[in-house]
């Protein structure tokens, strides 16, 4: 227990809406087995004890084969424990069900992500900005991923937000996702993908509504623009990519990578020059 105290920052230390639920049914799954292995494991203590070669009040019966009732007990407890964890399960996996939208007074924020070899990209398609290895998001205000790969499959996750999910070429998936306190996360790939695997994740910050506006502003206010030139110079593979933004995107793009369109041949045609932060 001392050691385990310092495990933070994982998923039994929610910070969201989905996370907390998903923390639930972990923490109730956990203790609905313990019902069956603490008593089995104390029986075999237990039995080891009583049948020691030093107690001659234990009983030997070596022609003894079947006992109903214990059968019963053996077979009878796990089953139930089955169908109580199997009901617990599936209720709980289509209440946080990924596509079902968080309900909250206001509209949900939209971010569109792309995953690449090996660093993410964040399109914020309502605010026209995106981000590279950065995701900015505002407190207590929904939040709603429509995710897509560039590249082969990723598996997008923050851990103490909830909601792992696969993203996938040629295909949308969707997410929603709430966060309950202004802080810095964290966020990964969980699938393997390459060389760069191991070093696919970005920083999640959790903002007030002012501070997530400001960021906006700021990122407004930089030199490069997510447009098919600068989108081409993050296709290539690379590394521990620092986190940038783009002061604007443009039109349709998730769209166009999500369906095809955007191929690398064909980003990689435009004349534009391309953000230099693109290309580190």
């Amino acid at each position: 227990m001392l050691l385990l105290a310092g495990c933070s920052g994982g998923v039994l230390d929610p910070k969201g809406q989905i996370a907390a639920e998903e923390s639930k049914i972990l923490v109730n799954a956990f203790g609905t087995m313990l019902i069956i292995v603490v008593p089995t494991i104390i029986g075999a203590l237990v039995c080891a004890w009583w049948f020691r070669a030093s107690n001659r009040r234990a009983r030997y019966l070596p022609d003894w084969v079947f006992s109903g009732r214990l059968e019963l007990v053996n077979w009878g407890f796990p089953l139930l424990i089955i169908l109580f964890l199997g009901g617990l399960i599936w209720i709980g996996s289509h209440r946080l069900d990924p596509f079902r939208p968080i309900a909250a007074s206001r509209e949900p924020v939209e971010v569109q992500v792309v995953s690449l070899d090996w660093k993410w990209l964040f399109v914020y398609p309502e605010q026209s900005v995106a981000s590279v290895n950065e995701l900015v998001l505002p407190v207590e205000a929904p939040v709603h991923f429509s995710l897509t790969s560039a590249t082969v499959m990723n598996s997008f996750f923050i851990p103490r937000l909830g909601g792992m999910i696969a993203t996938m070429p040629g295909m949308v998936t969707q997410l929603n996702l709430k966060a309950d306190h202004i802080g810095d996360l964290w966020g990964l790939s969980t699938q393997f993908s390459g060389d760069g695997f191991a070093d696919m994740h970005f920083a999640v910050h959790v903002k007030s509504e002012e501070d997530f506006e400001r960021w906006i502003a700021e990122a407004r206010k930089r030199a490069c623009d997510l447009d098919h030139a600068g989108y081409a110079a993050l296709l290539p593979a690379s590394q521990n990519v620092p986190a940038f933004v783009f002061r604007s995107v443009a039109p349709a793009l998730f769209s166009d990578i999500a369906t095809g369109k955007l191929t690398p041949q064909k980003a990689s045609d435009n004349s534009a020059v391309p953000c230099p932060e693109a290309m580190r």
